[in-house]
């Protein structure tokens, strides 16, 4: 190596000693402890939840299975209910015959299903309100 190499190498050195980095500061138990609780409690209002809506998407596809079948059509009001029902309550969803709507129009069938679903969490009360229907064309 030569001379100048040498000190510019030396400067460079000199120069990066003097620059102090700051000390890395550690979290604080407490700030872990939180994630965690709030995670967890994520977690849980999710899986209390989750089957829930999957259920309801569930019969919401048998429902617009109902109403794209051929046959459907020409089967009674009552028949068409009952199926609904049945399924509902395969699913374990609190649906009664006063929330299955059926009507007959010129250009097909729609079947409309209201009801809702309480939920009860710790400290907290919910109503999850859904309306699966489908309709022919």
């Amino acid at each position: 190596m030569d001379a100048a190499f040498r000190r510019h190498l030396g400067r460079a050195r000199r120069l990066g000693e003097g620059i102090r980095r700051p000390a890395v500061t550690r979290l604080p138990w407490w700030r872990l402890a939180l994630a965690i609780l709030i995670l967890a409690g994520m977690v849980f209002v999710l899986a209390s939840f989750a089957p829930i809506y999957f259920h309801n998407l569930e019969l919401q596809n048998y429902v617009s299975s109902v109403t794209r079948s051929v046959d459907s059509r020409s089967r009674s009001d009552d028949l068409l209910r009952t199926w609904v029902l049945n399924k509902a309550r395969r699913l374990n969803l609190p649906v009664s015959e006063d929330n299955v709507h059926i009507v007959h129009s010129p250009d097909g069938m729609r079947i409309d299903v209201r009801y809702f679903v309480r939920v009860d969490l710790p400290g907290y009360t919910v109503d999850l309100h859904f309306y699966p229907g489908a309709g022919s064309r």
